[in-house]
């Protein structure tokens, strides 16, 4: 995906950079950097295996549950490239061109995530105010279209920006504060005025996930509201334990996302090391953290997980002795 060397950097180039002034540990960073992408491929790749194979996960919840899975799978492959060619071979240097390419998918599964918790959102608010109607409003069909519209809403406020970057021109040579491109890092390098693109960023950013959150928010009001509804104290925490894996998901996306914009936009004086930091936080506790949330909270998932492991190792034996017995 992406296109990197360590050689000089030329003008029409970006210098990526993984925790400044701390070039000399980079190797030792490495170690842990990588097993939290391991967790991440490997956690989100089994929570979307098992809700495929398992058809008792064939529900609305895990529909979403899967393509949060999915978009947290495609935003560690996105950084995965540059984040180790940094860290082990030093290979710093990314063609424009290549960065990006980076930044839309960086960009573009950022706020598809964030659409996909709206969704979410929306799927507890049926669950637990309009019950009755949750099976004949969340069809299958319903869900196809609810991914759809996520999608091409993505692809209507991502691509533009980026073919709008493409034509801008940038200082060449210059180091960014990230191991990937990112927006905010690399408008601060134009020629033009880089608040107006700035502004325009922030502006795309608020809108797509602010407006997400309001109505995360909001949700929540209307379901903490039919919650409290409720005269039997075991039923208010039932309805409440099937909202706390959403909750901490959005806690998790958010609040990263929210300091990191705040950091690069009003605080222009923060250590780099800093930036990178919530940086690398940001793109990878989500990814990280939901299939360990959801896979611990959730016992249909663990339960279903389980189940898998079981049937696999039973199987195993029973195809030895198979072929033993054909020998």
């Amino acid at each position: 995906m992406v296109i990197y060397n360590n050689t000089t950097s030329s003008s029409s180039n970006f210098l990526l950079t993984a925790f400044p002034g701390l070039e000399l540990a980079h190797v030792w960073i490495s170690i842990p950097v990588c097993c939290l992408y391991t967790v991440a491929l490997l956690g989100n790749s089994m929570i979307l295996f098992v809700i495929i194979v398992e058809r008792s996960l064939h529900k609305p919840m895990y529909y979403f549950l899967s393509m949060l899975a999915a978009v947290d799978l495609c935003l560690t492959i996105s950084t995965l490239p540059t984040v180790l060619g940094v860290l082990w071979f030093h290979a710093r240097e990314i063609s424009f061109k290549a960065c990006l390419i980076q930044m839309f998918f960086v960009h573009g599964f950022s706020f598809l995530e964030s659409s996909v918790l709206v969704a979410m959102a929306f799927d507890r608010f049926m669950a637990i105010c309009n019950p009755l109607k949750y099976a004949t409003v969340l069809t299958d069909m319903m869900i196809m279209v609810i991914g759809l519209v996520i999608c091409i809403r993505q692809v209507i406020f991502i691509f533009p920006l980026v073919l709008a970057l493409k034509n801008v021109d940038f200082h060449g040579g210059q180091e960014l504060s990230h191991p990937f491109c990112y927006h905010s890092d690399v408008i601060r390098y134009t020629y033009s005025n880089p608040w107006i693109s700035s502004f325009l960023g922030m502006f795309l950013q608020l809108y797509l996930t602010g407006t997400d959150l309001l109505f995360i928010l909001f949700s929540y009001v209307l379901i903490l509201r039919t919650v409290l509804s409720i005269v039997a104290p075991k039923k208010q925490q039932k309805a409440l334990s099937t909202c706390g894996c959403h909750i901490c998901a959005v806690t998790v996306f958010y609040v990263p996302m929210i300091s990191l914009s705040l950091t690069h936009r009003l605080l222009s004086s923060t250590p780099r090391v800093i930036c990178s930091t919530l940086a690398n936080i940001y793109l990878l506790l989500p990814p990280v953290l939901n299939p360990i949330i959801y896979s611990l909270k959730t016992k249909t998932i663990r339960l279903a997980m389980l189940q898998l492991f079981h049937s696999k190792c039973l199987r195993g034996p029973n195809v030895r002795d198979l072929r033993e017995g054909w020998d």
